[in-house]
């Protein structure tokens, strides 16, 4: 029996729980078909430092340490930062590191304290490489860290987890304007399926309009970190913490245009995890001022 099609209001948009309802016939646009998925618990944590960035938005690299390992013990529940690699990558594993290139790109400080970690814990630096661009990088990796950086974007609504993989399907124009829904499939490639083992989003100084290009008039220094192995967890909690920015920016509801089908299909469509925020469960710790959720 096919589906009654259910109205969706700009407001409903920005009110939703960023599920089911999330953007299906917004605007009369429809998502691919695809099966939904069983209800999951996922984790998402958020470590923040006030102290993470000086008043001239430079990275104080001793702060953002130990905010990645405090990161690693809390979202893995381990004691210590080597357990936690260890449940998360094996000593053999060749690694490739994913970061927003470019514009807003994710910072190069995070970048260096992820290897340097990594290092520590046991991993050879030559096994350790930067996977962004073609999609030959994640072919030799047996291990993909996600580092995406949070931002809004023109073409896509949200830049983050789900628009991080773009460049492995040899054709990113493909997944711009309404069809960001469709950013779930370079999640699902065969060289890239599974190898996912942590998304670690640079919260540090997002940015909530008008991305890629960085626009002073819509970056704040969150001094955040967002963990997550659920990337559409992740990327559910992000859309949140930009859509509230945005609306606190305004004082009223401001709807991401186009708006990012990409999250809810991620989930309904390619079955990558859950956009539904009662399944989320939230951890934070640190700073809170300002925390938008």
């Amino acid at each position: 029996m096919k589906k009654k099609k259910q109205a969706i209001t700009r407001r409903d948009f920005i009110r939703g729980t960023l599920g089911a309802s999330l953007g299906a016939s917004f605007m009369g646009f429809k998502l691919p078909k695809g099966k939904g998925t069983a209800a999951r618990s996922s984790l998402v944590t958020i470590v923040r430092d006030k102290n993470a960035m000086n008043a001239g938005n430079v990275v104080n690299t001793d702060v953002l340490e130990k905010m990645l390992e405090q990161t690693l013990i809390k979202f893995t529940g381990q004691k210590s930062v080597k357990d936690a690699w260890g449940t998360l990558v094996k000593p053999t594993d060749m690694i490739g590191l994913v970061p927003t290139p470019h514009l807003n790109a994710t910072h190069d400080e995070l970048f260096a304290a992820v290897k340097g970690s990594l290092v520590n814990f046991g991993i050879p630096e030559d096994r350790i490489t930067n996977a962004q661009g073609s999609p030959d990088k994640p072919k030799a990796c047996t291990a993909l860290i996600a580092l995406p950086a949070l931002k809004a974007h023109w073409l896509t609504g949200l830049g983050t987890a789900m628009k991080l993989y773009i460049m492995y399907s040899g054709n990113p124009r493909q997944y711009h304007e309404q069809n960001n829904s469709k950013l779930g499939e370079t999640w699902t490639l065969p060289f890239v399926k599974g190898k996912t083992k942590l998304v670690l989003v640079d919260a540090l100084h997002p940015l909530c309009d008008k991305g890629p290009q960085p626009d002073p008039r819509y970056k704040w220094a969150y001094n955040g970190l967002i963990a997550g192995t659920d990337p559409v967890a992740v990327d559910t909690v992000c859309l949140k913490i930009i859509m509230k920015k945005r609306e606190e920016m305004r004082g009223e509801p401001w709807p991401i245009s186009p708006p990012p089908l990409c999250v809810e299909a991620a989930d309904t469509v390619y079955g990558l995890g859950t956009s539904r925020m009662e399944e989320i469960k939230i951890e934070h710790f640190g700073w809170d001022e300002g925390l938008l959720l």
